[in-house]
């Protein structure tokens, strides 16, 4: 069966824009624009099961450390849930003061009201207007004419205005979008803009902010980057407007439109840290942010810690990052090919440490991003790994986590080097006991005593350590913490899973830690396994703590 004849039955949803003088080819990005982050708002809604306040609450704190100044934290008119939320950052004072949060509203008045409601009490805030422009949501959705569409757009500006006037006490920012803009007429796009423009009138001191969106992406991208050069140029009051753009990615050229726009002089960039959203999802801002990086250009936004945003986001949306996804993937680093692990071996063996980065099939240094080189240089397969991973789960139904996987191929691929014998499934539960739960120097589980203390846990630990017994005490939000503060070591938790080990009553738990040694900035994990989940927690962090101890003096050694 062949696809349908596409003439007979779609047909071009943009307009050619009449640009033969287009300026923005020639130019450079040299510069960060100002990002919003999206990701608990647009990038919320797409999920299949809606953060919940916890998840929303750590995913905005985590948007905070990553540098972003503006985040569009609800849609407090659409749910309870989204209101309270709001409420809770501001009445529990979670919002630094240069971060600005933003709301979004449709242009109704009863659902702006709700919506100001919602900001009672904020240092400042960026309130979100739209409303759809194209032709198919006018004639289809709206069933109002181009005037009629213009006026919902002028009466939601007015009415915005006017209750922003009634809380003096907040620093406020308009922001409107013509939802759908790139289907959209250039010459409406622009009158409905300059209407809006003359309701709230700005100026270069206190501008406003026009959002135009890719809402569904339906040119490449160079017409995207005229179709926002023509904005530009067009505006009554360009000089007093921010110029923001939203690019989806239903054509996968999110991250491509939104770099044209921003060369054709588009100031803000609206999107989620990976791209999540709606169908194809938001524009991918980590992929932009470095991809600047990468050319000598600061984001201002910090992914130094990459695995531990990696983590944070998998958590509190459920979705996985694609293994190759660009810079966070956990395989992207990973050369398979023989060819290109001796590129990358020889380029390692040139590379001055104080010199430019230039090196063959790596574009960024893995070092800035919180990852190790031990992924890079290392002799395996992808079916190599994949075969590991299989054996493990079907013999003793253990899923390991991905960077486990990796870092634990190493171990078998030197194993095989050396006994070049079959590896199989209960050589590999032992080569997995060896190296992440029997290491025992220098520190020794003996005992542990667990208690409540208002609230907090605290915790006793009994440990062998160089030669001698010893008690660690220390208190956290849980067994865990607990155990960390006690250890006193300088290490994060990057993730914390719990298995089960076969089934019924003699089924095992088994736990899987993942540290980070703040100090050597390396991470790698411990696993635990015992009747108790709490005992193989304390195992699993012993055993890691261990393993980046051991890693610590070799280095010390080939220094």
């Amino acid at each position: 069966m062949m696809l349908a004849n596409p003439a007979s039955k779609y047909r071009r949803m943009y307009q050619q824009v009449n640009l033969p003088d287009r300026q923005w080819p020639n130019q450079q990005i040299d510069k960060a624009p100002i990002w919003m982050s999206t990701d608990l708002r647009d990038g919320n809604q797409a999920l299949f099961e809606p953060m919940n306040p916890d998840q929303k609450l750590k995913m905005f704190l985590m948007l905070v450390k990553i540098g972003f100044k503006q985040i569009e934290v609800a849609f407090p008119s659409a749910s309870q849930t989204d209101f309270d939320f709001v409420r809770k950052l501001i009445e529990e004072n979670y919002i630094p003061d240069d971060v600005t949060i933003e709301v979004l509203t449709q242009a109704r008045d009863h659902l702006i009201e709700r919506t100001f409601e919602s900001l009672k009490g904020a240092k400042q805030a960026i309130v979100h207007i739209y409303n759809a422009t194209s032709p198919t949501f006018r004639e289809k959705v709206l069933k109002v004419d181009r005037e009629g569409n213009k006026q919902l757009a002028i009466n939601a500006a007015q009415k915005v205005k006017e209750l922003a006037a009634l809380q003096p006490e907040t620093q406020w920012t308009f922001q409107y979008s013509p939802e759908t803009f790139t289907a959209t007429e250039l010459d409406f796009a622009k009158e409905v803009c300059d209407a809006v423009c003359e309701v709230w009138q700005p100026t270069p001191d206190n501008k406003i902010i026009l959002n135009l969106p890719a809402t569904v992406e339906v040119a490449s991208p160079n017409v995207y980057a005229d179709q926002i050069e023509w904005m530009l140029r067009n505006l009554a009051m360009r000089d007093s407007v921010i110029i923001s753009v939203h690019p989806h990615n239903d054509r996968g050229c999110g991250v491509a439109a939104a770099e044209l726009a921003i060369m054709a002089g588009a100031d803000r960039v609206e999107g989620c840290v990976f791209g999540n959203g709606e169908r194809t999802g938001n524009v991918d801002v980590a992929t932009i942010a470095l991809n600047m990086y990468t050319q000598g250009i600061s984001p201002n936004l910090d992914f130094s810690n990459i695995n531990e945003i990696i983590s944070t986001i998998e958590e509190c949306t459920g979705l996985p990052v694609h293994p190759r996804h660009p810079y966070a993937g956990d395989l992207v680093f990973t050369a398979f090919s023989g060819s290109h692990q001796d590129a990358i071996k020889k380029g390692f063996e040139q590379q001055d440490p104080n010199g430019f980065w230039d090196m063959p099939y790596l574009p960024i240094d893995p070092k800035d991003l919180g990852r190790s080189y031990d992924a890079v240089i290392r002799v395996n397969s992808q079916s190599g790994k994949g075969g590991i991973a299989y054996l493990l789960e079907a013999h003793y139904g253990v899923v390991l986590p991905r960077r486990l996987q990796i870092e634990f191929s190493q171990v078998v691929q030197d194993y095989s080097d050396t006994h070049g014998s079959e590896v199989t499934a209960q050589v590999l539960w032992n080569l997995l006991n060896q190296a992440y739960v029997q290491v025992h120097r220098p520190y020794q589980h003996i005992n542990y005593e667990l208690t409540d203390k208002n609230g907090k846990q605290h915790i006793k630990l009994f440990i062998e350590h160089n030669g001698g017994d010893h008690v660690f005490e220390g208190t956290g939000n849980g067994p865990i913490s607990a155990v960390i503060n006690a250890l006193g070591l300088p290490v994060d938790v990057l993730s914390y899973e719990e298995r089960s080990i076969g089934q019924g009553a003699n089924a095992q738990a088994l736990a899987i830690v993942e540290l980070n040694d703040t100090e050597q900035q390396h991470s790698t994990f411990g696993l635990g396994v015992h009747d108790n989940i709490v005992t193989a927690s304390i195992q699993a962090i012993l055993s890691c703590a261990n393993r980046l101890q051991l890693r610590k003096a070799e280095a010390k050694l080939t220094a």
